[in-house]
């Protein structure tokens, strides 16, 4: 493909390398350094000038680090004279912070968006955001994708005679619901109120999940409370097994272990839209690649071909 670059930041190489093979194009090198004083400095090693450059960088543990690292890379490719930039997030991180719900606190999602659109992003190319109202946090255009056609193809491969979606709250039901339609399974939510970071209550469970398969559905699973929440209420109600599955797969701390370790979850399947650490990794876990979906809409912006297309 003619004048495109592709570069990405420290956050997650390998998927911008997975990218980049599945376009046929080279990734190009970029430097990042550190001054005495603390602070970064980041160098695109390859002509930008009049060409489509695309930066991929999750906003991942560090999430700050690897924010101002990606902001320096747009300042770089715009002073570079770079006919387009586009942003891709993977996973963006300040997605969970969308709306006022205590008192004088920040809207970081709406924040961040100005901070990339502010640095000269041209567009944004994201994968599952947390809310619906995020999308509209950003005064340049987003795609907005989603991994439930690569996280379907794999649950196909099953037995799905006896299962149930179930969402972990009423927020992600919509998802959950287009995810069943998918598999051509019934569907069903908990009654979540979340507390704090961590601490979350499940009143209820609503659907039928007695004697029945579980895929739980989620977005994404950091400290896994919900979804610790959640099995206890499946188990009480007799669920037969419990598969997990999200799109990000933070997994925080010990969350893996914690999770692969419940009575009767037989998988837990993530993408790889966060880089998980082979020292993370449990038995069970299963991580597909959602490298294919970010090229193919990469190329379609390129060539300017509808990337909605591509869910239709």
């Amino acid at each position: 493909m003619r004048d495109i670059a592709v570069f990405s930041g420290t956050a997650h190489p390998d998927l911008a390398a997975e990218i980049c093979a599945q376009l046929g194009v080279p990734l190009h090198p970029s430097r990042v350094s550190r001054f005495a004083n603390d602070c970064l400095e980041v160098q695109l090693q390859a002509n930008c000038r009049e060409r489509d450059v695309f930066l991929i960088q999750p906003l991942v543990p560090p999430v700050q680090e690897h924010l101002v690292e990606l902001l320096l890379m747009i300042d770089a490719a715009r002073g570079a004279s770079a006919a387009r930039i586009t942003v891709v997030l993977p996973h963006y991180a300040y997605a969970r912070s969308d709306k006022k719900d205590a008192p004088r606190i920040s809207i970081g999602g709406r924040l961040v968006a100005d901070l990339l659109t502010a640095a000269g992003a041209d567009r944004v190319l994201a994968m599952t955001l947390h809310s619906p109202q995020v999308h509209g946090f950003f005064s340049v255009p987003v795609d907005h994708l989603h991994a439930l056609r690569e996280l379907a193809a794999h649950f196909r491969r099953r037995d799905l005679s006896n299962t149930v979606v179930v969402s972990p709250d009423l927020g992600n039901a919509k998802a959950a619901a287009a995810f069943a339609r998918m598999l051509g399974t019934p569907v069903a939510a908990g009654a979540k109120q979340r507390f704090s970071d961590d601490v979350v209550k499940i009143s209820a469970v609503i659907g039928d999940v007695r004697d029945r398969d579980v895929i739980v559905l989620d977005d994404e699973i950091a400290k896994g409370s919900t979804v610790m929440e959640l099995m206890e209420h499946l188990r009480a109600l007799e669920a037969r097994s419990i598969r997990l599955a999200c799109t990000h797969g933070l997994f925080s701390g010990d969350a893996l272990r914690r999770l692969s370790a419940q009575e009767g979850v037989l998988e837990i399947v993530c993408t790889n839209t966060v880089p998980i650490p082979a020292e993370k990794r449990v038995p069970g876990l299963e991580v597909l690649s959602v490298a294919p979906a970010l090229a193919e809409a990469m190329r379609r912006i390129h060539v300017g071909e509808s990337v909605s297309a591509l869910f239709g």
